[in-house]
This record gives structure tokens, sequence and C-alpha cells, in this order.
């Protein structure tokens, strides 16, 4: 059986962490959250107090950081020098940094070769924003996970409802913006790559979405 590399992009609240981990239980894959690499460095930098657009800050950061994730009890964890952060990168703070300091060349460059070493081996499920256009242009399947606005940001408003104040309000405006400067930026904009496979959930339950891919995969042939 062919081994491959998956990539499932899309922007904030389409699904993409529960559909990329349960795609990636169903073929025995591993599954890898490249978005919180980029949470990993901007929790690094707010920790130093440096801003998303000090490329030298940022670059002094990214050579010193030694991130890796590991498997444990609680699922995938990742390790950030020696410091497990999986639980402190979920913030809105976080989640605006990261998206402005992914814009940065110097950041990008510094885990696009991570990101890749992570793939060498195949047998992945790779979760992201620019998974299929620019990390693994010549991946094996590519998704594209959206779903309409008023659904991503009632979905991140019940993920985060516990663990934040925030209103539903505040959340689809952090949304629109993330949205906005993720789509907008120069490098590597937010899009579905042209040979994507398009999926929206918005009327979906996670596990049509997860069945659908299972049968573009079947249908390719690449799996028995």
């Amino acid at each position: 059986m062919k081994r491959l590399i998956i990539t499932i992009d899309g922007p904030s609240g389409a699904g993409k962490t529960t559909v990329s981990k349960i795609l990636a239980g169903r073929l025995e894959y591993r599954y890898i959250d490249t978005g919180a690499l980029y949470r990993g460095v901007a929790l690094e930098a707010i920790s130093a107090d440096i801003n998303p657009d000090d490329d030298a800050g940022l670059e002094n950061i990214c050579s010193s950081l030694k991130m890796k994730f590991v498997y444990g009890e609680k699922g995938l964890r990742l390790i950030s020098n020696d410091s497990n952060i999986t639980d402190k990168i979920r913030t809105p703070e976080i989640s605006m940094f990261a998206s402005a300091a992914s814009a940065r060349p110097v950041v990008r460059n510094f885990l696009l070769e991570l990101q890749r070493e992570l793939g060498r081996e195949k047998g992945v499920v790779f979760e992201g924003r620019d998974m299929g256009t620019v990390v693994f242009p010549d991946a094996d399947v590519k998704f594209y996970l959206d779903a309409s606005h008023k659904t991503r940001s009632l979905r991140r408003y019940q993920e985060l409802e516990s663990e934040t104040s925030q209103t539903l309000k505040s959340v689809e405006k952090d949304i629109k913006r993330r949205d906005k400067n993720d789509s907008a930026r120069d490098i590597a904009p937010l899009k579905a790559a042209e040979d994507a496979v398009i999926i929206d959930s918005t009327h979906l339950s996670v596990h049509d979405v997860v069945d659908r891919m299972m049968s573009v995969i079947g249908n390719m042939r690449y799996i028995k």
C-alpha cells in the first residue's frame, strides 16, 4: 500500500483539526497541526516582547527554537525547547500574532524546512493554510475545507467558550480579521491549490466530511 502525503488547507473554523485527526486515524497515519508551529513561534515572540513585524527579533527567536511534536496520553503535544506549550497557544492573542507573523519570510523559511522534514517519510496528514500550495505542492492528495462565515464563527465560539470570555460577536470579528490577513498577504496567501478537492462543510457533519475524503482517496486507487 502506497503511503501518502495528504494536505488539508482552509480558513479558521472550517473544521480542519477535527477532520484531520479522524482522517489520520482512519488511515493509521500521523497527524501534523502546522498552525501550532506558527502559534509556537508567536508564543515565544510575545514572551520575548517582540512585535510580529520585527524581522530581526523574529529571526533571533527562530534561530534559538527547537520545536517538535510528541504523542502522549492527551494526543499530539507541541514541545518548544523542552517545554510543553500545547495548552498555552490557543488564545485569540496568539492566533492574531501567528497570522501576522506567518506573513514574514523569516518565520516561513524557518518552518518550511521543519514541515518538509516531518513529511519526509510520508504516511501523514498535514493541516494548515498553505500545505497544498507552498509546503507540499506535489502532495499526493490535497483538500481545501471551507464553510460559511457564520458557521465558522459559531464553531470557533463553541470551541473557545469554556476557555475565554469572548462573545460570539467578538469571535466573528476576529475571524474576519484573520481571514483578511491570511488571504491578502503577499507571501503564501490562503487559497485552494488548483488541484485541491474543495469541500464545503457548512451542512456536513465531521464524519460526512471524512467519508467524502476517504472516497476521494479510494477513487484515486491509492489505498486498497
